[in-house]
């Protein structure tokens, strides 16, 4: 067996560092200094690799038991916060010592109804990622990977010729070496918006070749079809700024997306207006600013549920209720 070596402990603690939830821009940028040595980098592929194995060893023994060896050694003497993370680099260390490594949702990352959150990954890329979605990050020498489960998220991807970008849903898969592009799961679609640079848009079940999108332009992939249109970027990932803008949006296209922020929905009960387009600009969940204007320019009526809920409906069903 390969004799331990300072650059492995350095990397198992870089390895821990970059798998937290919040990176600051001078962490990154000292892992880049370190990993400009040789010897780290090589010591730092090594740790990746054994993080890639990670799905095949979850209930081996050895993993647990080092892990529960680093638990029982680490300090008491600090607050609750530092033990902790003191603890998760100590199981680190051990289990990469080991040659063996185990641990769930160090690169797992999501967000409540109405959160947002931004995030600096490991190779400089930043992601802005939206209401109610969940990705995986796995980097590996030779790609870097995202999976999106659902929701919604802003990529800004660094340059990286030699290592592709790639952000996969379950119907399809999106390549980037260096661009700003939106990724959205939501049901049965997925959708991308390319706000500048390019991407290659393939579909996990067609043999076709994958589509190359330019700046302004959506691939809506549903059912194995994938259809390209030319769309405003600005607007469609204008959800960063925290708002919502509707431009000749369906009212219940304008009530589902809206709902994606809310704990507590609107309920539309007004067929007659349901296709109705409407235009404006909202605060993402700011549910009472949008039933008011709802109800004033579609003659419709806003019912307070005793669950919290808000339901819009026409004066006449109102009077049926």
């Amino acid at each position: 067996m390969k004799t331990r070596t300072a650059a492995d402990d350095q990397a198992a603690n870089w390895i821990a560092r970059l798998g937290t939830r919040t990176i600051s821009l001078d962490t990154v940028q000292a892992f880049a200094k370190w990993r400009e040595i040789p010897e780290n980098a090589e010591a730092y592929r090594r740790a990746e690799q054994l993080w890639a194995r990670s799905g095949e060893l979850a209930g081996d023994p050895d993993i647990q038991a080092a892990l529960q060896q680093a638990h029982q050694r680490r300090p008491r003497r600090f607050g609750s916060r530092e033990v902790r993370a003191i603890g998760l680099t100590a199981a680190l260390a051990a289990t990469l010592a080991a040659g063996f490594v185990f641990w769930e949702g160090r690169n797992t990352y999501s967000t409540g109804i109405g959160e947002q959150r931004t995030l600096q990954l490991a190779d400089g890329s930043r992601v802005r990622l939206d209401t109610a979605s969940r990705m995986r990050v796995r980097f590996t020498a030779g790609e870097r990977r995202i999976e999106l489960t659902q929701g919604q998220a802003l990529f800004e991807v660094a340059h990286n010729a030699a290592r592709p970008f790639v952000v996969s849903t379950t119907d399809a898969s999106v390549t980037a070496v260096g661009t700003v592009f939106e990724v959205r799961r939501v049901g049965s679609e997925t959708r991308v918006v390319l706000l500048s640079g390019a991407v290659d848009v393939a579909q996990s079940a067609a043999p076709a070749a994958p589509q190359r999108l330019k700046p302004n332009q959506q691939s809506a992939i549903r059912a194995g079809t994938a259809r390209i249109s030319t769309v405003n970027a600005d607007v469609a990932t204008s959800w960063t700024d925290g708002q919502l803008t509707f431009v000749d949006t369906p009212l219940v296209d304008a009530v589902a997306e809206m709902n994606r922020y809310l704990t507590a929905p609107i309920i539309l009960d007004a067929p007659a207006s349901a296709n109705t387009p409407i235009n404006g600009v909202f605060r993402s969940g700011d549910r009472s600013a949008f039933v008011s204007a709802a109800a004033h320019l579609l003659g419709l009526k806003a019912i307070r549920e005793p669950d919290g809920r808000v339901r819009l409906v026409t004066p006449r069903n109102n009077e049926k209720g």
